[in-house]
């Protein structure tokens, strides 16, 4: 493999195609965790002022914290096996080129674990709030 792009060709090996499709979900990751990045912080900010006295606990300002520590935590290892990927140019043999599919998977693995319990979080979160707010009626 001369390269990892975004483009597939018809004479990339499977092995090439795999390699290009797991660079394109590893910027979605990457993007989507930078996206989730901005929202906990949204998320803690609106607990800590606006929502402060409406909410029964302070838990779920702990918990959207733990939740930013986490994703800071998944975001900065994507980061640095992204930029290690660049090595994939050098493999010469399957074994070289398993290592790097294995690892993928493997970090696969965590982004869904940890998306999962993302969305429990607000779905958690939004389950507390229902009901304890009024809309205002703009005329």
């Amino acid at each position: 493999m001369n390269s990892i792009e975004d483009k597939i060709y018809n004479h990339d090996t499977d092995i090439d195609i795999t390699h290009k499709i797991n660079s394109m979900e590893l910027n979605n990751w990457i993007n989507h965790l930078q996206y989730i990045k901005k929202e906990l912080s949204n998320f803690i900010s609106i607990c800590s002022k606006e929502l402060n006295s409406k909410l029964e606990s302070p838990v779920v300002i702990q918990r959207f914290k733990k939740k930013q520590k986490e994703n800071d935590t998944l975001l900065n290892a994507l980061l640095q096996y992204n930029g290690a990927r660049a090595k994939i140019i050098e493999c010469e043999d399957t074994e070289c080129d398993m290592v790097y599919i294995s690892e993928h998977e493997s970090y696969r693995r965590s982004y869904i674990y940890h998306l999962d319990k993302y969305r429990r979080l607000k779905d958690e979160f939004f389950n507390s709030i229902k009901g304890k707010f009024t809309l205002l009626k703009i005329s």
